[in-house]
């Protein structure tokens, strides 16, 4: 079946329901449907080219089209497409266990497979829980997070979430969980102090809040929340969705501060924004922790259709070696400085309250803009005209290109979103 450009807008106003997105205001603005894909650069059904200055909502690495990991896919689909991992084993799920081993910290020896980020950390949220309860510390039913955080969409990653704008209308479907306000690790202490005894693990995106806004968090935090951990005997669950795959200018956020978590949750550029997959990492402690004869029920009861989807295992084992082939990490430092340069046209502007940036992940907070104007959603409307596609959170303009990018493209990114800005104050001045 073919559709011409207006049918298929047309159709996709009417029929699709898109996430995170008010569908009264997107069934009256002109969608942006996309056809194809090359490099950093993606397409829509009309012909009209945009730098992807979003990898595509933070899942692509490489670029688009990368033929190393359309290979790999093909390869494996001439081979098999799927089969279960609930009591079975397939061989790419197996070479991308001892490949994300091997990167992860040491004490990281067991992978579990899901689907998305939200289940990459409902799983860490059960697999803590459970092994409490099957110490007998039966009193360990609290969790600790951040204020503002953001762990996925299912309820056990919402109870640890913390904004209120996608969480608090679910409040009576959540568990109770203690909430660290502004990377304060006094304040994570008192928590510690008065509820170690009921808390079952410290969840954490390490180093920088993504869906928060792009908030960094001050050198020494993540160590910090590693040490209470230890101190009291609290699990600590690092949420690698969104920083984990160089992200932050290391393979993994943890890395800045030589922390070892006891969960790493991984998902997004696990298979270079090919596939959905997910895993999560932990200890030889834990996994032991669950061991025992069969009516002993300690067995982890959970599990998804396509856990370990042999194809999306064969994309992330490309992905991991474009990595070392092209020295993904090694060409990084020149891009994150240009970046952080080009940025500070953003600086020194007065309806600008901060430019926030770890690696590759920015964010540009706006101010001074009521609510109803949706100020950076209309700069990211402009830039879109201009060809550039970015989208915002909230009046935070978010900037996570691909990897890839060359600094030719991350001065196209920067200067259009800046121009764009520029645009758009002088559009409600006027």
């Amino acid at each position: 079946m073919s559709h011409d450009p207006k049918t298929l807008k047309d159709l996709d106003r009417n029929l699709v329901w898109h996430p995170f997105t008010q569908m009264r205001d997107y069934q009256a603005e002109e969608p942006l449907i996309i056809e194809r894909g090359e490099g950093c650069t993606l397409y829509d059904i009309d012909g009209k080219a945009y730098l992807d200055g979003i990898s595509s909502l933070w899942v692509n690495v490489h670029g688009h089209r990368r033929a190393e990991v359309d290979s790999a896919i093909r390869e494996q689909l001439n081979k098999i497409a799927h089969s279960t991992l609930l009591g079975f084993g397939n061989v790419p799920s197996i070479e991308l266990a001892e490949r994300l081993v091997d990167l992860a910290a040491d004490n990281l020896t067991k992978v579990f497979y899901s689907d998305s980020g939200s289940t990459a950390v409902e799983i860490a949220l059960k697999m803590a829980f459970q092994y409490w309860y099957q110490k007998g510390e039966r009193n360990r039913t609290k969790f600790i997070s951040l204020k503002d955080a953001y762990h996925g969409d299912t309820v056990g990653s919402v109870s640890v979430g913390g904004i209120d704008l996608y969480h608090s209308i679910f409040k009576p479907l959540l568990f109770e969980s203690y909430a660290i306000e502004n990377f304060d690790l006094k304040q994570a202490r008192k928590i510690f102090t008065e509820h170690g005894d009921q808390l079952v693990a410290c969840v954490i995106e390490p180093m920088i809040q993504g869906a928060a806004g792009m908030r960094v968090q001050p050198a020494g935090f993540v160590r910090g929340i590693r040490e209470l951990c230890d101190e009291f005997g609290v699990l600590m669950i690092c949420d690698e969705v969104a920083t984990g795959f160089g992200r932050t200018g290391k393979m993994f956020a943890v890395e800045h501060e030589g922390v070892r978590p006891d969960f790493l949750c991984l998902a997004k550029g696990i298979t270079a924004g090919y596939l959905p997959l997910a895993a999560t990492l932990t200890t030889e402690r834990v996994f032991e922790g669950f061991q025992g004869a069969y009516t002993d029920f300690r067995t982890f009861f959970h599990g998804h259709s396509y856990t370990g989807n042999p194809l999306a295992c064969a994309a992330a084992l490309a992905n991991l070696r474009i990595f070392e082939q092209d020295r993904v990490l090694e060409q990084l430092p020149e891009k994150i400085h240009f970046l952080a340069e080009a940025l500070k046209k953003f600086a020194g502007h007065p309806r600008v309250k901060e430019v926030r940036q770890l690696g590759m992940m920015v964010g540009v907070e706006l101010q001074g803009f009521p609510l109803e104007r949706r100020m950076a959603h209309r700069v990211c409307l402009e830039a879109r005209r201009r060809g550039v596609l970015v989208r915002p959170l909230g009046d935070v303009l978010v900037l996570m290109p691909p990897l890839s990018v060359t600094v030719t493209e991350l001065n196209t990114l920067v200067t259009v979103l800046y121009d764009s800005f520029v645009a758009q104050l002088a559009r409600e001045a006027g």
